[in-house]
């Protein structure tokens, strides 16, 4: 068998981790068994088709480097690749159906069907009562004389049960009086509903594997009834695990972001986001967690997938971006921030600006501390702005000193610091380890108001490596400041 797996996306928003998780998923898988990965634009809620969100489908997985094989934008075989495209077929299948008795129309009112909602809801009594199902000729004849433009439903048995064969959860049965009775599959518009268009989309393109999250596997059934009526093979599904926060519910805004738009303007890196992802619900082995996406291209399986839900964890997320910052080149990484230094006004356009250059150094020194790529502007203020009016004079003194103590103590660094240029690193850290023998204090009293006097926080990058950077008149110029402040 040939593997064609495709991703289905509704461009009616943002694309969030679930989404990507089940495209990288079927990306992963078709790469793995040298198949086919195809993106189908399932748009047939015109009424919420955003064409933002359309660009932003395209834009995602081009940033995360997950490329299609066909597609909108690709071509393919078995297009065109937008639903919206592909109404005629819809027809053409409904009406095969309708001939063959396992579908009907139905001329019940919007008004009608909501009380019945009304009614069904109050008595538990599950969707549709069928009424239109065994009208005659005559009366069908006598709605559309008044004018009455029918939806199609599907038969549903009353009777039996519909069973398949999940990759991952095994045998799964639902009883067909459990499904919601004689769903539409042709609204009034007509266009089709989710469930027809997926079935007729999914045969007609070839699709051999289904791979797709859990809240679909409801659905699952009445979809192997539409096989079963059309007289197609269905396709092997394999239902993927939720993807939850910590709190066990399914992942949400509530626990953070969920968009990869809001993930790029924090600062994530596309390698970092989609190692981590791939590890929602499928782990190689007990030990690795690294992995570019070549290796993954060639190390997903099915059997490696666990059916226990996945939880999303923010904090690990960053711990694996902030592994991937440390291993980009210094050139790279200076591109990376550089779109977060400009919108924070601290560096000019163009690469050969002082600032730019100033930046460049700088990278070593924020490298080993960066998670975020939008932390940059944070780190990196204290040397393309002036910080004085940044802090308040409290911050440069010492726990259980005074501000006599601490403006002594900067007094006394202000020679050394003078004179930084004839040390190295090791030196002049000896230099401030001797004042802080001579006040007879420790060296934390020492570094810490002379790192806020220079960099206008309490955390910054490494403190010397930030002195070299200053240069010795800027340095010196806000030690006079901070002496003054105090």
């Amino acid at each position: 068998m040939t593997v064609r797996v495709r991703y289905a996306p509704s461009p009616t928003g943002l694309q969030h981790i679930g989404g990507v998780r089940t495209a990288l998923f079927n990306y992963l898988f078709a790469r793995a068994q040298g198949g086919a990965f195809v993106l189908r634009i399932e748009d047939t809620d015109q009424e919420r088709y955003s064409e933002e969100a359309l660009e932003d489908i395209y834009a995602t997985f081009e940033w995360l480097g997950i490329v299609w094989d066909e597609g909108p934008d690709r071509g393919g075989p078995y297009g065109p690749y937008f639903q919206s495209q592909r109404l005629a077929r819809y027809h053409e299948a409904v009406q095969t159906l309708l001939d063959a008795g396992k579908a009907y129309e139905c001329f019940c009112s919007a008004e009608r069907l909501a009380g019945l909602r009304s009614e069904g809801a109050r008595d538990g009594v599950l969707g549709y009562d069928r009424r239109c199902r065994d009208l005659t000729e005559e009366q069908r004849a006598a709605y559309r004389a008044e004018g009455v433009t029918p939806v199609v439903r599907l038969k549903v048995p009353e009777q039996g049960a519909a069973s398949f064969e999940d990759m991952l959860l095994g045998t799964v049965k639902r009883k067909y009086k459990d499904l919601s009775p004689d769903p539409i599959i042709l609204k009034s518009d007509g266009f089709p509903t989710y469930h027809l268009a997926n079935v007729v989309d999914d045969h007609e393109m070839a699709i051999s594997h289904v791979l797709r999250a859990q809240e679909w596997l409801s659905s699952t059934p009445l979809h192997i009834l539409l096989y079963e009526a059309f007289g197609f093979e269905p396709p092997r599904y394999c239902h993927l695990p939720f993807v939850t926060g910590k709190d066990g519910q399914k992942l949400s805004k509530r626990h953070g972001a969920t968009s990869v738009v809001e993930f790029r303007k924090q600062g994530y890196l596309p390698e970092a986001l989609t190692n981590y992802i791939a590890l929602l619900g499928w782990s190689y082995d007990d030990s690795r967690e690294f992995f570019a996406l070549n290796e993954l291209e060639r190390l997903f399986s099915v059997e490696k997938l666990n059916k226990a839900p996945a939880v999303f964890d923010y904090k690990k997320l960053e711990w694996f971006n902030g592994n991937y910052i440390r291993e980009c080149s210094s050139e790279r990484l200076f591109e990376l921030m550089r779109p977060y230094l400009e919108t924070a006004g601290l560096l000019p356009a163009g690469n050969e600006t002082r600032e730019a250059a100033i930046v460049r150094n700088a990278v070593p020194l924020v490298q080993e501390r960066l998670k975020l790529l939008s932390e940059a502007p944070e780190l990196l203020k204290f040397l393309l702005a002036e910080i004085t009016e940044n802090y308040a004079a409290e911050e440069l003194i010492p726990k259980k000193m005074d501000a006599a103590a601490a403006k002594a103590l900067l007094n006394a660094v202000r020679p050394v610091v003078a004179a930084m240029e004839h040390y190295d690193d090791e030196q002049l850290e000896a230099e401030f380890r001797r004042l802080a023998e001579q006040h007879d204090t420790k060296l934390g009293n020492v570094m810490m108001p002379l790192r806020v006097a220079i960099t206008g926080s309490r955390t910054s990058p490494p403190l010397i490596g930030s002195l070299r950077l200053l240069g010795t008149e800027r340095a010196l110029a806000r030690i006079d400041a901070a002496i003054a402040k105090l």
